[in-house]
């Protein structure tokens, strides 16, 4: 096969940017730099960004929900709509409900994801049951089988875990190398308050942020980073949504907890005040949107790195009786799916304010939204243009603008509808291959392939502080 030389742009990379033509061979990049003579087929990148594709290491396909919804995308329709946003790599869930065994449930999602995906994949591990074999035999054997991240709930029926629990998988998973992923609330907060609530009759969509104060939020993340600090083991802690679950974060991480911690665009682009229209049920989610002055915070957190990611937190459900309106059109906010569409959206958001805008700059726009999730989840060849690394480039026209609309993924609706962006993925290159293009996105399902996590200086244990031997 021809060699792929992408000619004539900008490469950015996490630490630069350098005009350098960028040789590809077998799916790899082989060489950086003055390919004019070399021959091969060319693709003509002047006045683009070239960089690395997209890794959303934080969205939901296929998945059923806590709630026993499954949501609006397959993985071929995710992944469809990843690619033309130019996410080349998502790392969603493999979630595991009470009841089943986690070798079972990791291997229904490795067979759907082999049907269906058009990107490059890795899981996140839901344990929601530590009963039997599952953290003696299933949790080390996948572990051990480059499935190292874990993640638990501390909030919801069907999957959160107790403080036990909890312990008993960060112990688990330091044994074998991997890290802890945490949706963090206060179970017994939200609970309170949603029966408060529901009894005074404050039941519309724009109560659900009040159900979850951000004192749960707070509550949670600092026990959890406690939890960390007591067994030595790395947590990262999702969609921080607020300034006091920063401080939270900056604190432990300032005492050498080992703590990585994202936040998501809704927290950063949106308030609050979103749940008081008219289509507020498409912008729920846990936890809320939150004031201007936490977007600030949260902003800040990037520029510090005391936020290490922005993912999409990617949760589709449909506007009808399959999704967020199962317990009907009226039903009150408990009763409403959470979570909204992103990950076709993700990086043309981010692009447009801190490349186009200037906020942080295009060399902190590709760590936060690729280099750094493949460094943190140990995702080996992704995440930066260099010789030996997987070909996932994409080519940002930096002056195209657009108006957002309709969306690949099964959600049927865009959040972001109507928002206008400056810069556009106009071509995404996945292992070497042009899988979208002109708008089109030619990616076959089925094509994408598993990535095996890698044990990352991310997931590298700490002394426990519990005074046992290990």
């Amino acid at each position: 096969m021809d060699d792929l030389i992408i000619a004539g742009g900008t490469v950015v990379g996490p630490d630069g940017r350098m005009r350098a033509d960028v040789v590809v061979r077998d799916g790899k990049v082989i060489a950086l730099g003055d390919a004019g003579g070399q021959q091969g087929q060319r693709i003509d990148a002047t006045g683009h960004l070239v960089m690395p594709g997209g890794v959303d290491s934080h969205c939901h396909i296929e998945q059923l929900s806590g709630a026993g919804l499954m949501n609006a995308d397959t993985f071929e329709t995710a992944t469809r709509s990843a690619l033309r946003g130019g996410t080349t790599t998502t790392v969603s869930f493999a979630a595991q409900h009470p009841g089943m065994r986690l070798r079972d449930v990791v291997a229904d999602y490795e067979t759907r994801a082999t049907r269906g995906a058009m990107g490059d994949y890795a899981f996140h591990v839901i344990v929601s049951d530590t009963s039997g074999a599952n953290l003696t035999e299933d949790l080390p054997a996948l572990l051990a089988a480059g499935h190292r991240s874990v993640k638990i709930f501390t909030v919801y029926d069907k999957v959160r875990v107790a403080d036990e629990g909890i312990l008993d998988i960060l112990h688990t998973v330091r044994q074998g190398g991997g890290i802890v992923c945490v949706h963090a609330e206060n179970d017994g907060m939200i609970r309170w308050m949603m029966r408060r609530l529901v009894d005074a009759g404050q039941v519309a969509p724009r109560f659900h942020a009040a159900a979850h104060p951000r004192l749960a939020e707070v509550e949670a993340l600092s026990r959890i980073c406690h939890f960390a600090e007591f067994i030595g083991q790395p947590v990262m802690l999702f969609h921080i949504s607020c300034a006091e679950g920063l401080a939270v974060v900056r604190g432990a991480r300032a005492r050498g907890v080992p703590v990585v911690a994202e936040t998501c665009p809704h927290y950063l682009f949106q308030t609050v005040d979103v749940l008081n229209g008219p289509d507020a049920a498409g912008f729920l989610c846990s936890p809320p949107q939150r004031l201007a002055a936490d977007q600030a915070a949260l902003w800040s957190g990037l520029e510090t790195g005391d936020l290490a990611a922005v993912t999409s937190d990617h949760a589709p459900y449909r506007l009808d009786a399959s999704g967020k309106f199962a317990h009907g059109t009226d039903a009150p906010f408990p009763k409403l799916a959470n979570g909204q569409p992103g990950l076709e959206m993700r990086l043309p958001l981010m692009f447009d304010a801190m490349v186009t805008g200037g906020r942080l700059g295009p060399e902190r726009f590709v760590d936060l939204t690729a280099t750094a999730p493949a460094r943190i989840f140990g995702l080996t060849g992704k995440g930066r243009i260099a010789p030996g690394q997987d070909a996932d480039i994409v080519l940002w026209n930096p002056s195209r603008r657009v108006t957002l609309g309709k969306t690949l993924d099964g959600a049927g609706y865009n959040p972001w509808a109507g928002r206008q962006v400056t810069g556009w993925p106009d071509t995404v290159i996945r292992r070497g291959e042009v899988v979208v293009a002109d708008g089109r996105v030619r990616a076959r399902p089925g094509s994408g392939q598993r990535v095996v996590m890698a044990q990352s200086a991310a997931m590298a244990p700490r002394p426990p502080r519990h005074g046992l031997t290990d």
